[in-house]
C-alpha cells in the first residue's frame, strides 16, 4: 500500500512537472520525445524482446493515459482550492474525497493492467516493472530539474550583459 502512494504522488509529481514544462513558452513538453525515451529505457531495463516491446508498450502508454485522466479532477480540483481566499472545512472535505476516489480508480486501472501485463511478461520481468517505472522517473526529473537549472543559469547570465 505505502509503495502505491508512493507511485501515485511520484505520478502525481511527474505530471504537475510536466504541466509547468508545458507553461514555459521557450521550451514546451514534446510527449513524443518524452515516450521514446520511456519505451527506450523500459526496452532496455526490462531486457524487452521486440515482441513484448509491440505488446507491452501500448498498454503501459494506455494505462498512464487513463490514469493520468483519472487524475485530472483531482489536480483541478486541488488548483482551485489552493486559489481561494478561505476554503471552508466542507471544501476541504470534498476535494480529499474526491482525490480519495481518484486513487482507488488509480488502483482499479493497476489491477486491471496487471492482469494484461500477465499475459505479456514474464514474472520476473512484471516484478521489476514497477521498480524500473520509478527508476525512469527519477531520472527524468532528476534530467528535467537539470536542464530547468541550465535554462535559469543562461537566463541570467543574459541579464547580466
Amino acid at each position: 500500500m505505502h509503495n502505491k502512494f508512493i507511485l501515485t504522488f511520484v505520478m502525481l509529481m511527474v505530471v504537475s512537472l510536466l504541466g509547468l514544462n508545458a507553461q514555459d513558452r521557450s521550451k514546451a513538453f514534446d510527449k513524443e520525445a518524452f515516450l521514446i525515451k520511456r519505451k527506450a529505457f523500459f526496452t532496455s531495463e526490462l531486457g524487452l524482446t521486440p515482441r513484448e516491446v509491440e505488446q507491452f508498450i501500448p498498454l503501459v502508454e494506455e494505462l498512464q493515459e487513463k490514469k493520468f485522466e483519472a487524475g485530472q479532477r483531482c489536480r483541478k480540483l486541488t488548483r482551485d482550492i489552493r486559489r481561494k481566499s478561505n476554503p471552508s472545512d466542507d471544501e476541504y472535505i470534498f476535494v480529499i474525497d474526491e482525490c480519495l476516489k481518484m486513487g482507488l480508480k488509480e488502483a482499479e486501472l493497476e489491477r486491471e493492467y496487471y492482469d494484461k501485463f500477465k499475459k505479456v511478461l514474464s514474472p520476473e520481468k512484471l516484478y521489476r516493472y514497477k521498480e524500473v517505472e520509478f527508476k525512469f522517473v527519477r531520472e527524468f526529473l532528476n534530467e528535467d530539474s537539470n536542464m530547468r537549472n541550465q535554462a535559469e543559469r543562461r537566463r541570467g547570465d543574459k541579464r547580466e550583459e
